[in-house]
């Protein structure tokens, strides 16, 4: 299979597409400025306990709060902690941990009173980017990813990729780890390593190794909270974790990100830096590698596949749920039964796509034609199950239902990939319905309510047509706004626009980002 890389460089960010034999398959945006990553590491603190579900907030320093269950603190948690207070005094013996005892292991059964207090510094990782309205969602165990290795310290433990299937290749890595590993350093051998030399596996680790140096090193001047540890960027974290003999070219637009992507791979695979080009032509890179024409055809609520077959695509609070039609399917099959095998075959070929796409995380529902024969119903199981063996999100797929339902759920660790291809009217959003006017006051008081007490947000900016705008600020102190701070101990400002229809209505934060209701 041909891999290519498109990258570019837009005033909104930084746009990566992922092409396989020239189809897109992956498409990963960066925003300029974004607070948090998958696989940051901050030198937080406990800001809240909350008892009733065993979890705690942890401030690491942004406008949202991290949210942690006792579970996520991690079984090395006082090995954490004790190196932690090492590398805050300056203790040398924190780089390497070669004379750091291990701490026993945290019981699997506790609570967050007997373990932390309110204001203690902790040192934690984060596993899922912000969604919506809620926090990113942290961990106390801790890691460092590379290329080859995942570097897992206060542990001693060896693991292999389970995609690494030959028992002598397994036995190979493993002594070599062994041989070359840090004490009180474990390692993770991703599925990349199958077959590389020890050069190029010790140099990986070597690399982590001073990752970790600089962290520990950083520890010692900073106070909490604050970022000791980034993730790379989106296009070399890609770079890191998926490149391979099999891709073809890396296209960049921009001259600093070229050279960024040259550099990471001159070190993580010497001698393949020239698959990385530096795209010059006047058409936009996009257009001129036909992403921009897969995007438009790929997203939005209904997606149409080439034999008249397409999927209406709906993403709720809880759930992505996919409705397979058949259309006007011109495929000719000996009847009813193979006419409605092949339309669900193509159509899981393009799920299977569209979940990569759309970075679809949580809960799918596919809504598959019905087949009476249950052999058909295997075959439609397989061959969902081998398209998504490219996905490297972690995902379980559950056989069909008697109600032809297919039951999906993937890994979700940041928001799904949207793309608008049209204009819905900011009215009725697009149902030809708008709600009742007085019901609106209540809907905005019971968002209010919501960011307060589930959210900890105590200061926003409510945005909404003059007309309603004035309804809310009529009556001096005694007007909803004033009697919503009141109630709820939470400041509002109260801002209108003309550009904005009769009920529309949008939160903004402190810092002027929209939250997402």
């Amino acid at each position: 299979m041909d891999k290519d890389l498109i990258v570019s460089r837009t005033p909104e960010g930084v746009q990566i597409a992922l092409l396989e034999d020239k189809r897109l398959v992956e498409l990963h945006r960066e925003q300029p400025g974004g607070q948090y990553a998958v696989g940051d590491i901050y030198f937080g603190k406990v800001r809240k306990i909350m008892q009733g579900l065993n979890a705690a907030f942890i401030d690491v320093g942004g406008d949202k709060e991290g949210f942690m269950h006792y579970l996520d603190l991690g079984p090395d948690y006082n090995s954490v902690d004790k190196y932690l207070r090492l590398a805050m005094n300056g203790d040398k013996g924190a780089q390497t941990l070669a004379n750091f005892k291990i701490e026993p292991t945290l019981a699997k059964v506790g609570n967050f009173d007997n373990t932390l207090k309110v204001g203690q510094p902790i040192l934690v990782q984060v596993t899922k980017e912000p969604i919506s309205t809620k926090g990113p969602k942290v961990t106390g165990d801790i890691s460092i990813a590379g290329h080859y290795l995942v570097l897992t310290p206060f542990s001693n433990k060896i693991s292999i990729s389970q995609k690494i299937k030959g028992s002598e290749e397994r036995n190979r890595l493993r002594r070599l780890m062994q041989s070359i590993r840090p004490q009180n350093f474990g390692v993770i051998v991703r599925t990349v390593a199958e077959g590389k030399s020890v050069a190029e596996l010790d140099a990986d680790l070597r690399q982590l190794m001073e990752n970790w140096k600089e962290m520990t090193e950083k520890l010692k001047h900073v106070s909490a909270p604050c970022k000791v540890h980034a993730e790379l960027d989106t296009t070399t974290a890609l770079l890191r974790d998926i490149l391979s003999d099999d891709f073809n070219s890396v296209q960049v637009d921009d001259q600093a990100l070229y050279d960024e992507a040259r550099r990471f791979v001159s070190v993580m695979s010497p001698g393949k830096e020239d698959i990385v080009k530096l795209y010059k032509m006047e058409t936009p890179i996009f257009e001129q590698f036909g992403v921009q024409r897969d995007i438009r055809k790929a997203f939005g609520r209904i997606v149409t596949i080439r034999s008249g077959v397409y999927l209406y695509v709906e993403h709720t609070e809880a759930m992505h749920v996919i409705d397979v039609n058949s259309g006007n399917h011109i495929k000719a099959g000996s009847g009813q039964e193979d006419t409605a095998l092949q339309v669900n075959i193509e159509s899981g070929l393009e799920i299977a796509r569209q979940m990569r796409l759309r970075d679809m995380g949580g809960i799918i529902i596919v809504d598959f034609i019905d087949m009476d024969k249950a052999e058909n119903r295997k075959k439609l199981f397989d061959v969902m199950t081998e398209a998504m063996k490219p996905d490297k999100a972690r995902h379980t797929i559950l056989p069909l239902s008697k109600f032809g339902l297919m039951q999906i759920t993937r890994q979700r660790v940041r928001p799904a990939v949207e793309v608008d291809v049209q204009e819905k009217c900011p009215m009725c959003d697009g149902t030809g319905h708008i709600k009742q006017s007085l019901v609106v006051v209540d809907e905005i008081e019971s968002n209010i309510k919501y960011l307060t007490t589930s959210q900890n947000e105590h200061r926003y900016t409510i945005v909404t047509h003059p007309y309603i705008n004035a309804y809310l600020t009529r009556g001096g102190l005694r007007s909803f706004r004033w009697r919503w701070m009141r109630r709820h101990r939470v400041w509002l400002t109260l801002k209108q626009s003309e550009q904005y229809g009769l009920l529309e209505y949008h939160f903004f934060n402190a810092n002027g980002d929209e939250i997402q209701m």
